[in-house]
């Protein structure tokens, strides 16, 4: 979008509607930009052209007549190829999926952008069927970080991050089961909010762990961010997951400031495990906020591994025709995990569920003296394409598994969180999630707001 001078959504959906620009002219631009730059970054897997150019024209032919255009009028988006998007096929990152017929219509999250006016311009890649947070695919390739294209845009969102990150488009959507949407957003330097478990319709999205799985949206503005997540609300009969609450519009609230809320940092396991700068932009965020209070959140290690009791044994269950069928076509990372959960016992997985019951008990006791929670999203900033293991707090630990180490505990209740964008000290950009209530999402948007006035944010 350099040409145009305009990167983010709502401002490309204002120029669009007073016909400043054209719709036409802002797709073209964004399409020029993806073909471009996509061998590089390798965000896309697939690109929409001419369907895309056609819904930008349609745009442009409404506003000719005087029609309401939409909220997002002219604005380019994309999606994690996951969600279903009409003419092309589904692929979830896999090889095995790509001989599937294409999708006949598109996910309700993606219906619900189009009807508001944004123009999708192509599905993004990811780790193979989310299960991973590097998005170092064996069949589509790896996402590099827009920041240093030797890094890890992290997972299994990457695709959608990276392509907000580099600003070849302003919105993605992507879906987090154990930190997938915070974790890029978080190394690629934008926000990135997972709402409420049930909050958002997953109709028409491949599904990686039924109980865990939520979808949610990619930015690099609060405004933008909240923009997008007001339009996607909304009841769906069609999953039977999504809440029947009615939409709480986010937008209106953003400048409603932060007095009177209760905020504090996460001690111990939070304050552990993490590299000295990720510790830094909490410490940040805190002091911005004027936070001097903390808590514990208890047994959160044991939610961590309750939640891969339950994602593995969950994802497994998915896919286990496809594991006795073609075992050779899925990403050998992948397979091995898959494998791994289809031998847990199924004692372990109802411990788990019973364990998990009581975790959101506490969390609800908790959220009854304190509003907002501050922790790390991330322990460290993105490691480099390939590596295997990493060192944190002086420990050598594997890569993959231990950058969801913030993010699974909170994921494993569905409680509603944003990863706020906060440059470290060393350069590269962190996380620092905010984590509310069920429902509660109005609150942490309005909290980034603050951070972002205060100029804290990327």
């Amino acid at each position: 979008m350099s040409n145009l001078q305009i990167t983010d959504a709502v401002s490309i959906a204002t120029a669009v509607q007073t016909g400043k620009i054209s719709a036409k002219a802002v797709v073209a631009e964004c399409l020029k930009q993806v073909t471009a730059r996509n061998q590089q970054l390798n965000c896309f897997t697939a690109i929409a052209t001419e369907t895309a150019i056609a819904e930008a024209e349609g745009i442009d032919q409404a506003i000719a007549q005087g029609e309401n255009p939409g909220t997002l009028a002219g604005v380019p988006f994309a999606v994690k190829n996951l969600f279903d998007i009409a003419g092309l096929t589904t692929l979830a990152g896999s090889k095995i999926n790509a001989d599937n017929p294409p999708a006949t219509k598109d996910a309700t999250a993606v219906a619900k952008l189009k009807q508001a006016g944004a123009v999708l311009v192509g599905a993004l890649n990811m780790d193979e069927y989310a299960y991973g947070f590097v998005t170092e695919n064996s069949h589509y390739g790896a996402t590099p970080n827009p920041h240093d294209t030797s890094r890890i845009s992290g997972g299994s969102s990457g695709g959608s991050a990276a392509a907000v990150a580099s600003g070849l488009v302003p919105l993605t959507l992507g879906s987090d089961t154990n930190g997938s949407i915070r974790v890029p957003a978080a190394l690629c330097g934008i926000f990135g909010l997972k709402p409420t478990y049930g909050r958002l319709s997953r109709s028409g999205v491949a599904l990686f762990s039924n109980s865990l799985d939520h979808i949610g949206p990619f930015a690099r503005s609060v405004r933008d961010l909240a923009t997008c997540f007001d339009i996607l609300q909304g009841v769906d009969q069609s999953d039977p997951i999504c809440t029947d609450r009615p939409p709480e519009l986010c937008l209106p609230q953003l400048h409603q400031g932060i007095e009177g809320l209760r905020i504090a940092v996460a001690d111990g396991y939070f304050a552990q495990g993490a590299e000295p700068e990720a510790l830094e932009a909490v410490a940040k965020v805190a002091k911005a906020l004027d936070v001097n209070s903390s808590i514990t959140i208890p047994e959160a290690h044991r939610a961590r591994a309750a939640a891969y009791i339950i994602t593995a044994s969950e994802g497994a269950n998915l896919h286990l025709e496809k594991l006795r069928s073609r075992p050779q076509d899925f990403d050998p990372a992948t397979r091995d995990r898959f494998l791994a959960g289809a031998l847990i016992p199924a004692n372990w997985y109802i411990q788990a569920q019973r364990f998990r019951r009581w975790y959101g008990d506490r969390l609800q006791e908790i959220f009854e003296n304190v509003d907002i929670i501050i922790a790390p999203t991330t322990p460290c900033v993105a490691p480099k394409i390939g590596q295997e293991k990493m060192v944190i707090s002086g420990e050598e630990v594997l890569v993959r598994p231990n950058l969801g180490l913030f993010t699974q505990p909170l994921s494993f209740i569905g409680l509603p969180v944003l990863s706020v964008p906060i440059q470290s000290s060393v350069s590269l950009p962190l996380g620092v999630q905010l984590i509310a209530a069920p429902y509660n999402e109005a609150l942490i948007l309005r909290v980034a707001t603050f951070l972002e006035s205060k100029g804290l944010v990327v």
